[in-house]
């Protein structure tokens, strides 16, 4: 039993009134006299807890004088055991390498600190954690970590920002007048979601591609999430749009033990058909990045409908081969 796992105990035997005897917690916890006696000392002097001796009961209890609203003598990690704690570090790793850039690293590195004294030095050194956890992005693009502090900042606190933005679909710049309404992290990149006051509408920007993020002093325009849901949320993957249309494919019966696994929209409808193919009906607004998940699956995927997203998947198919050949 670690020492988390016993100081734990202790804690809930104290909070009903519980009397500390050493001779009874070492026979409960199996552990040594010594062991016991650290631990209780650990309680007193670094969890600052305030225990008195009672000598008539020969043990240690809560001064109940001392523990009033307000005092810090209970710390989180006396609630957590030690696999909770490891779970802990295990997403703390996870959540540093989740984008390329390694944008959250240095905000959680000291929750890494915290935990470890929590774990009184148990922790595994950062370089065991790397080689046993494993993150792998594809095609993650580089964001720049003070744009994206600042659009984290003028989210929460509900300001405008005015940013550089060069958009790649027409490869032009511009400047831009933004309420930001939400970040979203799909795909292994990072996406604002915002009011633009440039074109009076709600966009969805990369935000690897804002070159300058300047914070003004002026409230934003606020969104419903209903409608973000119904401008931006919709369709399929991270292109907006109103008009949403619904995809019905048809997948191979090898293919389909792997995609009937996945997700590809929170509305998508699926179900197998009597030869063990997985139908997959969703929804969709733009189809670009639909047609390019469909390409992944060629040749074992079939587009039943509409017609004209089957013909936009020929048309990459018909372009691809003619590069080829070039």
């Amino acid at each position: 039993m670690s020492q988390t796992e016993r100081l734990y105990r202790m804690r809930q035997w104290l909070e009903t009134g519980r009397c500390l005897r050493p001779a009874e917690v070492q026979r409960e916890l199996e552990v040594s006299a010594s062991t016991v006696k650290r631990d209780i000392q650990h309680l007193r002097h670094r969890m600052n807890w305030p225990l008195e001796w009672v000598g008539e009961l020969g043990g240690w209890r809560l001064d109940r004088r001392q523990a009033v609203v307000g005092t810090q003598f209970e710390l989180p990690g006396l609630y957590l055991s030690a696999e909770e704690i490891h779970a802990l570090l295990t997403m703390q790793h996870l959540l540093a390498h989740l984008d390329a850039g390694g944008l959250l690293g240095p905000h959680i590195e000291p929750l890494r600190r915290r935990l470890a004294r929590m774990l009184d030095g148990g922790l595994p050194p950062s370089t065991e954690v790397a080689r046993r956890i494993r993150v792998q992005t594809v095609g993650a693009r580089r964001v720049h970590l003070p744009h994206f502090q600042a659009l984290g900042s003028a989210l929460l606190r509900r300001r405008r920002i005015e940013v550089a933005y060069h958009g790649r679909t027409r490869d032009t710049p511009s400047r831009r007048e933004l309420s930001p309404q939400r970040l979203v992290h799909y795909r292994d990149n990072w996406y604002l979601d915002a009011w633009c006051h440039l074109r009076q509408a709600l966009r969805s920007f990369s935000v690897d591609a804002i070159g300058q993020v300047q914070v003004l002093d002026r409230a934003c325009t606020e969104v419903a999430d209903t409608e973000l849901d119904a401008v931006l949320g919709a369709g399929y993957g991270i292109f907006a749009g109103r008009e949403v249309k619904w995809a019905g494919l048809r997948f191979t019966p090898e293919r389909s033990r792997w995609v009937s696994a996945e997700t590809w929209h929170p509305r998508q409808r699926g179900r197998f058909d009597a030869e063990g193919r997985w139908l997959l009906e969703l929804p969709y607004a733009d189809p670009r990045e639909l047609v390019m998940d469909i390409l992944r699956h060629v040749p074992e995927v079939q587009v039943l409908w509409p017609e004209e997203l089957a013909e936009e998947v020929r048309g990459k198919l018909v372009a691809g081969i003619g590069r080829l050949d070039e």
